[in-house]
């Protein structure tokens, strides 16, 4: 399904990204100049490891649990549970076991 068949569209977030053995999968639901949308699921064992971005990030999880850090210090967050990554400063996602998440970066 294209990003823009789910327009008007009553969608389960979670629905929307599949799980995959020994991988993580994306899929960006807006993509604009002024942000981006983008759903993960992370297999168990995967992760991103530590980067920056040059703006601020907010993940919010939408199924299972993550680990992410900021700036070296770990954070458990759980479904329902989101956090702001702020720009520029070094944070890192692991799956201790599998989760999705969804990752709202505004641009502007």
């Amino acid at each position: 399904m294209k990003s823009e068949d789910i327009i008007g569209r009553v969608m389960e977030l979670g629905g929307m990204v599949e799980y995959h053995l020994e991988s993580v999968v994306s899929r960006t639901i807006i993509d604009k100049p002024s942000g981006t949308i983008t759903l993960f699921a992370f297999d168990q064992g995967q992760g991103l490891s530590e980067h920056t971005a040059p703006f601020d990030a907010m993940v919010y999880i939408l199924d299972g649990e993550a680990e992410v850090t900021i700036d070296g210090k770990p954070l458990r967050l759980k479904r329902g549970e989101m956090v702001i990554m702020p720009a520029n400063r070094p944070h890192a996602l692991r799956a201790g076991a599998r989760f999705k998440m969804m990752l709202s970066m505004i641009k502007s």
